[in-house]
């Protein structure tokens, strides 16, 4: 037992460095220097730009193929025919990591111009709207899977996206970005070849520029700030990203540019509706034109992004009017007059704390954090732990059955759910499912997200319940037949009981594993109020630009895990040596002596 004291030293020291943590956050220097605005608020005029005249010479706006000549008025629209999974409520799948365009702002709510303008358009048609966030990679056959009646995400069109899913005449248009870090040899797409290592986001029109266009094998990043971050780390050569988010992340002293710019050729963003949904695509075509010509899409252009639209190109339908908008170049030439003041580049450390150490982001992210994205991950953890376990313990007791109709389906189970990715396990039972069981669920699948994680860590508990059982010896089963008791019996008085009580430690590490896994959740699409512990942390780290906010969602998976580790320790030590020996009152000890 001399190891005790140590064990427990170890964990009182891991938490008061937790504790240190917190308290630091909350008492930071307050210094918001580093943070920079809010990137999921209004920039307003004062960031205007004009039309990069950068352009790759290869660059060329093909033909307008896809725009309506005109639309129906909005009063015509019957919304009783659009094919809406919640009669009267359009819901609408989006991203909260892509600021100015599709963000979450500091107040939990999904923003930006592309849902702002959304949410006027569906106005003028007398529609409300449903926002829940979910990864871009699946937005779009979530879309086609009749998950969420709209994507809104900045979407390129593209002849293969057309192929999935339908999409609404443009309300923006795209140019690509080429960010490099100061001093970099990589003045322009030309100079890119086989060796660079070039950031994109999977699964974005980017992304497909690099493979089919410029015919380079990329990296790979999930959201826009990983990607610039590795930029500004060295870790890549170049990123690739569209021309808003590009503008809207680089800060003064970051040391990196906008070499070369591209446009999205031939195509615009617009909103993805379910193929074959025309009456939805009608309807929203009316309310762009009609948010358009009301001033209201002005108003928003100037306010989120406000840059001078390309030459021949405007939203809307061919009929709408061309927005009455500021001269962009105008008020981006005088902001450039008034600040010729250079900023120095801030040195490798000076970045590293501020990109991952920001006692400011921390004392902000925090309420959040605890209030949202800690309840959010208990849930899923235990209601998926507790359905897991029994799963578990009925795979563990058929996979030992002497019945090869129960123990050959258990096998089977258990290598399908160990063997797939929990991602794949996530997206089926979500997607798949999902449509299934919309009625029931109310087409949230949140609680189809716990019965995922339930399935994949039924799998492996169900092992761990196997090998614990297997591990009893023979001569338990034995004895309890020996005096009376049957197979059944026998197997659930005596030797489950003691293959359970083997393998508690190995639960609990389970359930540990629960905890990091409900991040996965985020794929189904949530509300924000139904954010874990990662994806708040992200929301925040796509507000500011800063990965400060992840850290801090790290810090909260310590405290919830750290206690459990040990925990798990203490159970393992009790049940390899006992409880510890307790010496004997004097007082008790001459009482047992004397009534002998």
């Amino acid at each position: 037992m001399a190891g005790l004291p140590a064990v427990r030293s170890r964990a009182l020291i891991a938490v008061l460095l937790l504790a240190v943590a917190f308290l630091a956050a909350g008492c930071g220097s307050g210094d918001d220097s580093s943070t920079g605005r809010d990137l999921c608020s209004p920039p307003g005029l004062s960031a205007a730009s004009a039309a990069p005249t950068n352009l790759a010479s290869s660059a060329s706006a093909g033909p307008d193929r896809f725009t309506t000549a005109s639309s129906v008025p909005p009063q015509s629209i019957d919304i009783g025919k659009l094919g809406l999974i919640t009669p009267g409520t359009l819901s609408v799948g989006t991203l909260s990591d892509a600021p100015p365009s599709i963000c979450v702002n500091a107040q939990g709510a999904f923003t930006g111009f592309d849902n702002q303008l959304l949410e006027a358009v569906a106005a003028k048609i007398g529609l409300r709207v449903e926002f829940s966030g979910t990864e871009f990679a699946g937005l779009l056959a979530q879309v086609a899977g009749r998950r969420f009646d709209v994507g809104s995400s900045n979407i390129t069109t593209t002849d293969a996206r057309r192929q999935l899913v339908g999409f609404t005449n443009g309300y923006d248009f795209g140019y690509f970005a080429l960010v490099v870090p100061a001093g970099s040899p990589v003045k322009g797409f030309a100079d890119l070849n086989s060796g660079s290592r070039i950031a994109v986001v999977q699964g974005t029109v980017q992304d497909d520029y690099v493979v089919n266009t410029l015919k380079l094998d990329p990296v790979k990043f999930p959201d826009y700030n990983t990607a610039y971050a590795n930029l500004k780390s060295g870790q890549v050569d170049a990123w690739v990203a569209p021309s808003a988010q590009a503008e809207g992340a680089i800060k003064p002293g970051d040391g990196t540019a906008v070499v070369q710019n591209a446009f999205s050729l031939d195509n615009f963003a617009a909103w993805a509706v379910g193929k074959g949904n025309q009456p939805l695509i009608d309807a929203l075509n009316s309310g762009l034109d009609a948010v358009i010509a009301d001033g209201t899409y002005a108003r928003l252009y100037t306010d989120w992004v406000p840059r001078q639209l390309p030459p021949g190109w405007k939203p809307g339908s061919k009929a709408a009017p061309v927005p009455q908008l500021p001269d962009f170049a105008a008020v981006a030439a005088e902001q450039q007059s008034d600040d010729t003041a250079p900023n120095a580049p801030k040195s490798t450390f000076q970045q590293l704390r501020e990109t991952f150490f920001d006692w400011s982001l921390y004392r902000e992210a925090f309420p959040d954090l605890l209030r949202t994205g800690l309840p959010n991950t208990l849930i899923l953890a235990v209601v998926s732990g507790f359905l897991g376990t029994v799963i578990g313990m009925l795979l563990a007791v058929a996979g030992i059955s002497r019945t090869r109709w129960l123990r050959w389906p258990a096998r089977v189970y258990t290598d399908i759910f160990r063997g797939l990715p929990a991602v794949v396990i996530i997206l089926l039972i979500g997607l798949g499912v999902g449509p299934v069981v919309k009625n029931l669920t109310g087409n949230n699948p949140y609680w189809l997200g716990a019965v995922a994680l339930a399935l994949l860590a039924s799998a492996y508990i169900g092992e761990i319940f196997r090998s614990g059982i297997q591990s009893v010896e023979p001569g338990q089963l034995e004895a309890a037949r020996a005096i009376g008791f049957g197979y059944t019996q026998s197997m659930v008085l005596v030797v489950i009981p003691q293959g359970v009580r083997r393998v508690l430690p190995a639960l609990m590490n389970q359930f540990i594993a629960l905890i990091k896994d409900s991040s996965l959740i985020y794929f189904l699409g949530l509300l924000a109020s139904q954010r874990e512990l990662f994806a708040v942390g992200r929301d925040f780290n796509a507000q500011t630009g800063n990965l400060s906010p992840l850290v801090a969602a790290g810090l909260v998976y310590l405290a919830l895990t750290i206690p459990l580790t040990h925990l798990v320790n203490y159970i393992d030590r009790r049940m390899r040596t006992g409880r510890p020996d307790r010496p004997i009152d004097e007082l008790e000890q001459a009482t047992i002596t004397e009534g002998r």
